[in-house]
């Protein structure tokens, strides 16, 4: 009797607890296992450190001209993309990326033969047109509604101000550090001790 007494007052305590626990228990996120399969100790920053800062990107953007009206779109370490709009319509995305980070992104320019204002461009797909400037800077045009033709691209690509990105010169490349020079020092004399008279 004195038992059941005790059970009836601690039983609604441990259906309180239990429904506590479960309540404040969080389920796992779906992108914890993508989160740990791709962040590791050793692996390769996905930017590079000495890639150019978004933002510096922003002055050699083409400007809104007419109708059409430029929207920035993302920016973020050695990127940057705008929006090119008419009549709220996004025609075209316009971005410039540092290859620094993605080398192979440059290196598809080594075989062009094709040039925009001087500087070597490639098609890539049906879409996108690109060129490259100091082997580093990669400015795109990249069409997102089927009125916005080749010649279209082209045309946009040229009214960045690709001479002012040229003068970029961007943070160099880290240097391998020299090993410190010792100071020199006097020859030691190979003193022997005399025996003791």
């Amino acid at each position: 009797m004195f038992l059941t007494r005790w059970l009836r007052r601690l039983a609604p305590l441990l259906v309180c607890l239990v429904l506590l626990v479960t309540a404040c228990s969080t389920a796992p996120d779906k992108y914890e296992q993508v989160q740990k399969d791709t962040t590791g100790f050793g692996k390769p920053a996905a930017v590079a450190k000495q890639a150019e800062k978004g933002g510096t990107f922003n002055q050699f953007f083409p400007k809104g001209e007419g109708d059409y009206e430029l929207i920035p779109s993302q920016e973020k370490k050695g990127f940057a993309q705008y929006k090119l709009n008419q009549d709220g319509t996004t025609l075209a995305m316009l971005s410039i990326n540092d290859t620094l980070s993605l080398p192979a992104a440059a290196a598809k320019y080594d075989n062009a033969t094709d040039k925009i204002a001087g500087y070597p461009s490639v098609k890539q797909g049906t879409t996108t047109l690109a060129l490259l400037v100091n082997g580093r800077y990669q400015v795109k045009v990249l069409s997102r509604d089927q009125s916005f033709t080749e010649a279209d691209r082209s045309a946009w690509l040229e009214k960045f101000d690709l001479a002012g990105l040229a003068e970029l010169e961007g943070v160099p490349a880290p240097q391998a550090k020299k090993a410190p020079r010792l100071p020199k020092t006097a020859p030691q004399r190979n003193l022997v001790p005399q025996p003791a008279a």
